[in-house]
């Protein structure tokens, strides 16, 4: 049975804020500030500095979404990570967008020269890394994300996944610490790609490596 790899797409294989951040420049004189580490409190108006608050954030969100995906950016080394995993693991990306824009993220990846299985989500990303896993027959399985919301909902539903926390944007990253659910902190792909060739070399899901560890 082959390893697993589930990985996050936004801020992980394609960068997404800085373009975002552009575009709210551009098209709605919005100033976003990567240092905030999260939209929480990070968009401001520049007309009158209000905050832009979550139904409005969203609702910007959904105008970015599909139609200004052009504009992201492959992450460094990302592609040629994969390509080395997919020698010898399955690999879904599970993007939280709406399903209507499947389809779109499909076509944005194959550009950038990424061509696996894609499945949106929305909410936490537990249940459906719980389904995958269930699917592939419960491999050796590795989660990468940039949220800690999404490493807390793998941790509690599926324990016995591999999960690397990585925020691939550099003006951003030091300003989020390392997710507590998650196993690891890299934000580096080719250090990625070992931490993660490693797991599967090893062919223990996370709670046997961590009882081996502890042995």
């Amino acid at each position: 049975m082959k390893p697993l790899l589930i990985t996050d797409c936004d801020e992980v294989l394609l960068h997404m804020v800085r373009h975002f951040g552009t575009w709210l420049d551009e098209a709605h004189d919005i100033e976003l500030s990567l240092a905030k580490g999260g939209f929480e409190n990070a968009m401001r108006r520049r007309a009158d500095d209000s905050i832009v608050e979550a139904p409005a954030m969203w609702q910007l969100l959904d105008g970015f979404f599909p139609g200004e995906m052009a504009r992201q950016t492959l992450v460094p080394h990302a592609r040629e990570a994969l390509a080395a995993i997919a020698a010898k693991a399955d690999i879904v990306v599970l993007t939280n967008l709406g399903d209507h824009c499947r389809a779109h993220r499909v076509a944005q990846l194959a550009e950038h020269g990424i061509e696996h299985r894609v499945e949106t989500n929305q909410g936490p990303k537990g249940p459906a890394v719980a389904r995958l896993v269930a699917e592939y027959g419960d491999p050796v399985t590795v989660f990468v994300d940039d949220l800690a919301q999404h490493h807390e909902s793998v941790a509690k539903t599926v324990p016995q996944v591999h999960r690397l926390h990585m925020v691939s944007e550099p003006d951003m990253a030091p300003h989020i610490a390392p997710a507590r659910f998650a196993h690891a902190r890299i934000d580096d792909w080719q250090q990625a790609l070992a931490w993660i060739e490693t797991r599967f070399a090893q062919g223990l899901t996370a709670a046997a490596a961590n009882g081996s560890a502890q042995a």
